[in-house]
């Protein structure tokens, strides 16, 4: 059994700390989490792995979008594989369009095993609406002058493009 602790990113504190099997494969994860804080799970969503500073890395989505059919997705990602350990971390996106972001991460594994999955503890309501998120890149140092400007790239308006 596995003891995971989620918590929305929102200025006010909304925590789920719920159990689920150990077996189970991070679709199953996503439509608990998603159950769980009142959604219906029927919207795209993809969990990120993350290293204990929630530094967002490789996607595991919903489904696999690889042509080849052999990408990671949620179907294919077992918990026990994905999280092994206490304090092992994930984000969780939900809703693509509404961005409700989540941090993931596990308070305890043990082997017990349920016939369920449970909420056991939870703090504060889903707010109405999603946080607007604000995306800032990090600064560049290989950065366009003026609109392009002044950079090396040959001017496109003299270029006859009949030819093609």
């Amino acid at each position: 059994m596995y003891k995971i602790r989620v918590i929305l990113d929102t200025p006010e504190d909304v925590i789920r700390t719920i159990t689920v099997n150990n077996s189970i494969n991070l679709e199953g994860l996503h439509l608990f989490i998603a159950k769980s804080f009142g959604f219906d799970g029927q919207e795209m969503a993809s969990f990120y792995r993350t290293d204990n500073d929630w530094n967002q890395g490789e996607e595991i989505p919903l489904f696999n979008m690889s042509e080849f059919g052999d990408a990671i997705s949620m179907s294919t990602c077992i918990l026990k594989d994905t999280l092994p350990l206490v304090n092992d971390k994930l984000i969780y996106v939900y809703d693509f369009f509404k961005m409700w972001s989540f941090y993931v991460e596990v308070v305890d594994i043990n082997n017990e095993l349920l016939s369920e999955s449970k909420v056991i503890m939870s703090i504060g309501e889903i707010p109405e609406e999603a946080p607007e998120k604000e995306f800032i890149a990090e600064k560049n140092e290989d950065t366009f002058d003026d609109e392009f400007g002044d950079s090396n790239f040959e001017s496109l308006d003299d270029f006859n493009f009949d030819n093609y």
